[in-house]
């Protein structure tokens, strides 16, 4: 997030079109193709819990909005996607390294699928705008994908596909999605920026907004003690 000041644009489909849209390629990915494959024997793994890594503009607004969801475990902040080892903040501003901000997520596959956590990433954010979201700008702001096994691939693949073909955006989709290779956790003060710094500036004009309207439209997927009560006009 690298504490960013500007008024960051919402920009969430939430038409009922997107959503049959989405409904559509969980069908047609048929059974076989929406089971995860076996995780490796790591302590996550060995819980029952599974990886997933998304880019998709500011990653405390992301943050906000994944760890809100049952089933989700776990959400830390920081970087990935590129070939700088231990980057900085101040390296990932220069949008010289690579790497993009991203979530990663540990999720308990019983209680929320990856169908589910790809359906969040495609509705809260804008996947036509190339290294930028809102005022956002720079390659480090860019969607994308970072899949952990085939199976997500062929997931994250088949939305991408169903959604271009389907014209569902005015623009074409620009959303990368890559191979998992490494995460590499952004500074303590960032991990929770909106859940520890409820009346920071950014938080009440960018981030509460932001997630509010995520609960308009996932109500039934959010944690009951995690949502956020906005004051009416």
């Amino acid at each position: 997030m690298l504490v960013h000041r500007s008024s960051v644009a919402i920009s969430v489909i939430t038409g009922l079109w997107l959503a049959s849209i989405l409904q559509a390629a969980v069908t047609d990915a048929g059974p076989s193709e929406r089971q995860s494959s076996k995780p490796n024997e790591s302590g996550a793994a060995k819980a029952g819990l599974e990886k997933a890594t998304f880019g998709l503009g500011c990653y405390s607004c992301a943050e906000a909005i994944f760890e809100r969801l049952k089933g989700v475990k776990s959400v830390a902040v920081g970087y990935s996607g590129g070939s700088v080892k231990n980057p900085t903040d101040q390296q990932i501003g220069t949008g010289k390294t690579g790497h993009a901000e991203v979530v990663h997520i540990e999720y308990d596959p019983k209680v929320i699928s990856y169908d589910e956590l790809l359906e969040v990433f495609w509705k809260m954010h804008d996947p036509t705008t190339l290294n930028k979201q809102g005022n956002n700008v720079g390659p480090q702001y860019r969607s994308v994908i970072l899949y952990h096994t085939d199976k997500q691939r062929d997931l994250a693949t088949h939305y991408k596909e169903k959604l271009s073909t389907s014209h569902v955006y005015a623009e074409p989709i620009v959303t990368e999605i890559v191979a998992y290779k490494k995460f590499y956790p952004a500074d303590k003060s960032h991990q929770g920026f909106f859940r520890l710094n409820p009346k920071d500036e950014y938080c009440t004009l960018v981030i509460q907004p932001k997630v509010a309207e995520f609960e308009k439209v996932f109500g039934n997927k959010v944690k009951p003690s995690q949502t956020v009560t906005t004051s009416k006009p």
